[in-house]
């Protein structure tokens, strides 16, 4: 598990937590919400990310997703959600990061019918950045959100057919939304898993509790993520050091 862990942190937090993310040999994964990426002081961001790689640590990226949608029927949307991509991309430069995930915008009861077009849509969206993303050396990792099976982003991620475009599992949303089992998920996306967001909940609400104090069978989870995907990056999504502490400590029952 040594220097396995990544930890989320909001960019605008980034700074005040760095010196426990070395001290403690945490790597940051950097959450870019749409208003820092249009506030960013590029030579902060230098300064951050020089600290962290001199550090020894290593970095991901969670990019922005709130009212965007790279499968969108609407035009606009997806020209919103391609400059924030954009953006991000312009942001990995420096932080050089591992994976950069992204969300896929879909549900089954917003899109119906559209299904189809919401899926062209978005092979087309994200074929356009795969090249940017081998010439980073990342790895763009598509995060189950709404989704109940894993279909759809199956029928994503085999038609773009890259390895620089990949699924990161979140297992607190798999336990909010799913109608398969998590060994039906493995079964079906393990081979593509490069990151996975770990959290707990009761599967009612995304309460991104620390592991093993909600409904989730990490005692499965653990060795099926070993199982399936071994060098995956794994990301401890809590929301205060507090919560990241326990944890940190859970996990260790599991593995």
């Amino acid at each position: 598990m040594e220097n396995k862990i990544h930890a989320h942190v909001p960019y605008g937090r980034l700074a005040e937590h760095l010196d426990y993310a070395i001290a403690n040999r945490i790597n940051p994964e950097v959450f870019f919400p749409a208003e820092a990426l249009d506030h960013l002081v590029w030579e902060k961001l230098a300064s951050l990310a020089g600290a962290i790689h001199s550090a020894g640590l290593k970095t991901t990226i969670h990019a922005p997703f709130l009212d965007l949608n790279p499968g969108a029927v609407d035009p606009s949307i997806r020209a919103a959600s391609r400059h924030r991509i954009q953006q991000v991309l312009q942001a990995a430069e420096l932080l050089r990061p591992e994976v950069i995930v992204v969300h896929p915008g879909y549900d089954d009861l917003h899109y119906g019918d559209n299904r189809l077009v919401w899926l062209k849509n978005s092979i087309n969206f994200w074929q356009e950045f795969v090249p940017k993303a081998r010439e980073l050396g990342t790895v763009l990792a598509v995060e189950n959100i709404y989704e109940k099976e894993p279909s759809t982003i199956k029928a994503l991620l085999d038609a773009v057919d890259d390895p620089r475009f990949r699924h990161c599992f979140d297992v607190g949303h798999w336990n909010m939304f799913t109608t398969v089992t998590l060994k039906e998920w493995f079964s079906e996306l393990g081979e593509y898993i490069v990151e996975s967001h770990i959290h707990d909940n009761h599967g009612e609400s995304d309460e991104h509790l620390p592991v093993g104090e909600g409904a989730i069978n990490f005692a499965q989870f653990f060795p099926l993520l070993n199982q399936y995907a071994p060098d995956a990056v794994w990301t401890v999504e809590a929301h205060n050091t507090e919560h990241l502490q326990r944890a940190m400590k859970n996990i260790k029952n599991y593995i």
